[in-house]
């Protein structure tokens, strides 16, 4: 928790006015109990009723003046635990969307799910706990043993013999219980990875008919989690039983030793009912302390995963005096000098050794076989990832001193998954361009070749976009996203695949509206069906990572082995017909 204190600095001082007045309402309460033994003392048992009137009357304004002190510290606590929890998702969420894909790749979605949900919310309910209870309890504890002692120096013996051992239960109970939080948090983290890869993985488990096989597997995993949960809820629940033994045995040896007392005449009923009274507001209050142990360790593990986001350092940020980009330039838009990238360290590359130089408002097609690199190719171009070796230039700067935020606003993409936001078409297209007007949206949207379907809507432009797009075909998603890409006019239009669910004729439309709508706009279109790409002014083709040709659509035909393979093969397979 204390690595998180800086979010909590604006709400100090609730932070402070909280606790304290849970102390005053923790005061009143400990005099209740003396109120009370002077009541029966010298009220009841003397049939004095104007006393019973007279301290029955200060009793409740105690009450009454410490309900006051409790709902101050109840606010407080709302105010600060609120604004704590608002100001540490805002944090966690700004830092996520900083992460290159490497830490992305790191944490993992499911994980990233988790520490801005569950853990946030343990960690904000731990401080609401913190200013309501850490205070109050211990100083009940501590003061009920005061106030026995005052009483009875006896009874605070007993107090003092109760206190060790409960705190020996709680000790006991911690030990036992910390490593298995992290479990459960762990096991939480691996439920909703399956969680997410089945409701993302819907339509294909249903193709394959395995519904049950799925159900099963997540059957399996959720009374994996609910056998760590029993196993860490067994463990803690030995607390209440064992400290409800401790207040019946502490409550025994009050009543013989104050029974012996009051026959002797040292001590009165009134005084017995106080110490019942205290011994009660002692364990009940560590009891608290207890539960709050065991909830603030839970917190704490909580507080360091998300820590962990939040201090992880990113490996791609904006450098410190990034370059001016120029408005024009006859400098190459990209540059790439023997670039080699892997993911992990030790492993193969998914990149080796990539050269090729693109001129500005030309058009690159890059193919090969599945897995050959291509979209880890356009991530280092857009900077999701540096490369191991090698340099990038952008318009003649190196690419890691180009401003990320202005880098990206020059690219349109268009990525191999497609993505739209719940919403409206409108909302979409905005997310590409927030200042576009409804004719920059139809314009968007007609080199898209997307119009076509949106026009006949009833709401056009303010139809509903489900989540995922779903409620839109994959032509259609595809052809929505690249209007989105479009409608910001881009220096540097990347295409992923994004024309694999469009018709022939569909797919050269679009082609064609792009290379007549957007003049200066130099593109790079990733592509396996080379009647996408084959008109292109240069075309990549990689294999397993390595560049194994470079050319036009001619040049490759005859230089290019794997490139003249994936002709012969749609040829035969589609009916594609080359120019060569």
């Amino acid at each position: 928790m204390l690595k998180l204190t800086r979010f909590i600095r604006p709400y100090r001082k609730y932070v402070i006015v909280g606790p304290i007045f849970k102390l005053f309402e923790a005061i009143f309460e400990l005099i209740l109990p003396l109120l009370m033994a002077r009541l029966i003392d010298n009220g009841i048992l003397k049939h004095d009723v104007g006393y019973v009137w007279h301290m029955g009357g200060l009793m409740l304004l105690f009450s009454v003046i410490g309900l006051a002190c409790v709902l101050v510290c109840q606010y407080s606590a709302s105010v600060a635990s609120m604004g704590f929890g608002t100001e540490l998702r805002r944090a966690t969420y700004e830092k996520i969307n900083t992460f290159s894909n490497r830490e992305l790749d790191h944490f993992g979605t499911s994980t990233l799910i988790t520490r801005m949900t569950s853990d946030i919310n343990l960690v904000q309910n731990a401080l609401a706990l913190m200013i309501r209870l850490v205070i109050r309890a211990p100083f009940l504890s501590i003061g009920s043993i005061i106030m026995a002692a005052m009483i009875d120096w006896r009874m605070g013996l007993i107090f003092l013999v109760i206190l060790p051992l409960f705190s020996l239960i709680v000790y006991v109970v911690m030990v036992k219980t910390v490593p298995l939080y992290k479990k459960v948090q762990q096991k939480i983290d691996e439920f909703n990875l399956d969680i997410a890869e089945n409701i993302t993985g819907v339509r294909v488990i249903r193709a394959f008919a395995k519904r049950q096989t799925m159900e099963k597997e997540i059957d399996g995993d959720s009374n994996q989690l609910a056998k760590t949960y029993r196993h860490v809820g067994n463990i803690a629940a030995l607390t209440n039983p064992l400290t409800t033994l401790l207040l019946n045995l502490g409550t025994l040896a009050v009543l013989s030793l104050s029974g012996y007392q009051v026959n002797l005449g040292s001590m009165t009923q009134g005084d017995v009912l106080a110490l019942i009274n205290y011994l009660t507001y002692m364990l009940a209050a560590l009891t608290v302390v207890a539960n709050i142990t065991i909830y603030f360790t839970r917190a704490s593990a909580s507080a360091s995963r998300i820590d962990e986001v939040l201090t992880t350092k990113v490996s791609i940020q904006s450098p410190d005096a990034p370059v001016a980009l120029p408005t024009t330039t006859d400098a190459p838009i990209l540059d790439l000098q023997h670039v080699s990238f892997g993911y992990q360290k030790g492993a193969a590359n998914a990149l080796d050794d990539i050269s090729f130089t693109l001129l500005q408002h030309k058009w690159l097609g890059v193919t090969g076989p599945t897995g050959s690199g291509k979209t880890t190719l356009l991530e280092l171009v857009l900077r999701f990832y540096d490369p191991t070796s090698g340099t990038i230039q952008y318009s003649g700067d190196p690419l890691n001193k180009v401003d990320l935020t202005e880098l990206r606003h020059q690219i349109g993409d268009v990525s191999q998954k497609t993505v739209l936001f719940a919403g409206t078409v409108r909302d979409n297209l905005k997310f590409g361009n927030p200042d576009a007007t409804e004719a920059d949206m139809w314009w968007a949207l007609d080199v898209a070749q997307a119009s076509s379907f949106i026009k006949p809507l009833a709401k056009q432009l303010d139809s509903p976009v489900a989540a995922m797009g779903a409620n839109f075909s994959g032509g259609q998603r595809q052809r929505l996203a690249i209007a989105r890409a479009v409608i910001r006019k881009p220096k540097l239009l990347l295409l992923d695949d994004a024309l694999s669910a469009l018709d022939y004729q569909t797919d050269l439309n679009l082609r064609l509206a792009l290379q007549d709508q957007l003049k200066e706009t130099t593109m790079i279109i990733v592509s396996q069906r080379l009647s996408s790409i084959k008109d292109a002014d240069q075309i990549l083709v990689l294999d397993n990572g390595k560049q194994v040709g470079l050319g036009t659509h001619a040049e490759l035909l005859k230089t290019s082995p794997v490139y003249q393979k994936i002709v012969a093969t749609q040829q035969n397979m589609e009916g594609v017909k080359s120019n060569g």
